[in-house]
């Protein structure tokens, strides 16, 4: 019974980090129009924190190692009430941004530790299925948090959008301090030799063919898919011609079929990883190159209600693909490091979180350049994710014959 609350309250921390990150996409128009910031000036809200929770995460979670989790954790989700709460808050676009970037600098150490908390308390057994159920928890946020975020929104403000959060994060900080798992192992040095012995199995981690391929797999997947779904709103209302009154709908379709791909990950992760998922990297690509066809290639003033259709259908499957990488690559980080460099585990449970995000940052600065500078408008920005997308097939195949070759 405690298993199966601890695993639900991981889920639920990762659909509060997942409704505090996305949210924002889903309410830029509405900050745009209570702060007067032009849109592509507030895609940086997205990058900042992308880069911040990059770059944040691998320090604060090395720092912290000689700290029990069970404490880190709860330092942790203290600041980031702080910082969300800031957000719902802030006066002007400077303030938002420094909230944004608070909050970034402590979700991705939260979620990395959950993570490992959640592999230590899961039987080998559903260990890759926990996990992809705590990713899915990001998935959730995009099918309830981001479309009753956009709701709330429209009906009073966008800042109540992110008060909901903040009641939400007590209510989780409330249960974790009863449930979460207070004595995980860690890997700790009480001598000189077990120091070197880390310092060694972290260096040797990183360096290795299969980390350094499965981060930029990761790079290339969510920058793919964030060079378009910053702006999707944008890309569903003015470029689909779906109406505002179905924004939230076809948002909260989205989020429905992402937790379908995180559950397709999880399948594949208990079935030899990284040997079977590719062919899904070959639908990704084709798929955003076909969205960018059919919003180019026709009339944008005679636009049939049949294209949008298919085009939406096309960024649903996208959306699938896209999140399925979660359990794979953080298993196969997790499985690395306790198979071969003990010392390097608490490192490798950041990987995901750091790779992602900077794939968003990528993603979503190279885009917001794009249109800023005129080269790209956002309907078109479609075919700089197909890119990414291609990207993203090569590594993946390259990962399968790494990952074979390891066996």
């Amino acid at each position: 019974m405690k298993y199966k609350i601890q695993s639900i309250l991981f889920v639920l921390v990762a659909f509060m980090l997942g409704c505090n990150e996305y949210m924002i996409v889903g309410v830029l128009k509405d900050i745009h129009s209570d702060m007067g910031t032009p849109l592509a000036t507030l895609g940086i809200l997205v990058t900042l924190f992308a880069l911040v929770y990059s770059f944040c995460t691998p320090f604060i979670s090395l720092l912290s190692a000689r700290f029990k989790r069970h404490n880190v954790l709860f330092g942790l989700l203290t600041i980031f009430l702080v910082a969300n709460t800031w957000t719902a808050f802030a006066p002007n676009f400077i303030q938002l941004l420094l909230s944004r970037i608070l909050a970034g600098a402590t979700a991705g150490s939260i979620i990395s530790i959950t993570v490992v908390m959640a592999s230590f308390i899961a039987p080998p057994e559903k260990k890759a299925g926990l996990i992809s159920w705590v990713f899915a928890g990001f998935s959730i946020a995009n099918v309830a948090g981001v479309p009753i975020g956009n709701t709330i929104a429209q009906v009073f403000s966008w800042r109540d959008s992110f008060w909901m959060v903040t009641i939400l994060t007590i209510i989780i900080f409330a249960l974790l301090f009863i449930y979460a798992p207070k004595d995980t192992p860690q890997s700790q040095a009480n001598t000189p030799e077990e120091a070197a012995k880390i310092s060694s199995d972290r260096k040797k981690y990183i360096v290795h063919p299969i980390t350094v391929t499965n981060a930029l797999f990761i790079i290339c997947v969510t920058g793919a898919q964030y060079s378009y779904y910053t702006y999707i709103t944008e890309i569903i209302t003015k470029y689909l011609h779906f109406t505002d009154s179905v924004l939230s709908i076809l948002l909260f379709i989205l989020g429905i079929v992402s937790i379908f791909g995180n559950k397709l990950g999880g399948y594949y992760a208990d079935r030899g990883n990284m040997q079977d998922i590719p062919f899904l990297y070959v639908i990704m690509p084709v798929s955003l190159v076909l969205i960018g066809l059919l919003i180019n290639l026709t009339n944008p003033h005679n636009f049939p209600l049949a294209f949008g259709i298919i085009a939406f259908i096309l960024i649903a499957v996208v959306c699938i693909v896209n999140v399925s990488y979660g359990a794979n690559v953080t298993v196969l980080f997790l499985d690395l490091a306790n198979d071969e460099f003990p010392g390097a585990l608490d490192l490798s449970s950041t990987f995901n979180p750091v790779f992602s995000n900077l794939g968003i940052a990528v993603g979503s600065f190279v885009s917001s350049i794009a249109i800023g500078t005129g080269l790209f408008n956002i309907g078109n920005i479609v075919f700089i994710s197909a890119i990414f997308g291609f990207c993203s097939l090569a590594l993946v195949l390259r990962l399968k014959k790494l990952t074979k070759e390891d066996i």
